[in-house]
């Protein structure tokens, strides 16, 4: 849950994924992460798709929102921002790709956004999946749909809005 609570009735939900690494660490993207993504209101991705055929591909499964990553290739990051802030159902997320040492990422990512006021935080990089609150902000990396490089599982997530805050749901689809 987020620090803020809004008394209104809504439900968002949101496919996360970040560091889908098309085509280098695979062909395509898992069939049921993609059945799953069409059936929700939108899709976040944070960054590392790497080439631009597998960012035209994910906007047509659904209405995305995405951020450049450090391994995107030079058609990627001029057709998307390193950073964005949305607003969903009166919550702030923002969505970064990340650098740096795993370990201290969370930290970075939420300075990052600290004159936004986010609920949220959406990262990559680490390739590892993060799904706690610090400080009332839900910091939420869904790991990877493709790669175990850095990770012992692949995964992808999903965010829910509701009027009692943001929650995430890490999903192994294997």
């Amino acid at each position: 849950m987020s620090r803020k609570s809004r008394k209104t009735d809504f439900r968002t939900r949101i496919g996360v994924l970040s560091d889908t690494h098309i085509p280098k660490q695979a062909q395509n993207l898992p069939d049921k992460l993609l059945e799953e993504f069409a059936t929700l209101d939108f899709i976040i991705h944070a960054g590392d798709f790497e080439n631009i055929d597998a960012l035209k591909a994910l906007k047509k499964v659904n209405r995305l929102v995405a951020v450049s990553g450090n391994m995107d290739s030079g058609k990627v990051k001029r057709e998307l921002t390193s950073r964005e802030v949305l607003n969903v159902d009166h919550y702030k997320i923002g969505i970064i790709h990340g650098w740096g040492d795993p370990h201290s990422l969370p930290k970075r990512m939420m300075e990052e956004f600290k004159d936004d006021e986010v609920d949220c935080v959406v990262f990559g990089h680490s390739h590892q999946v993060y799904n706690e609150i610090i400080n009332d902000v839900l910091m939420f990396n869904p790991g990877s749909p493709t790669d175990t490089i850095y990770a012992h599982f692949k995964s992808y997530g999903i965010l829910e809005t509701s009027p009692d805050g943001v929650s995430g749901e890490i999903i192994h689809p294997e």
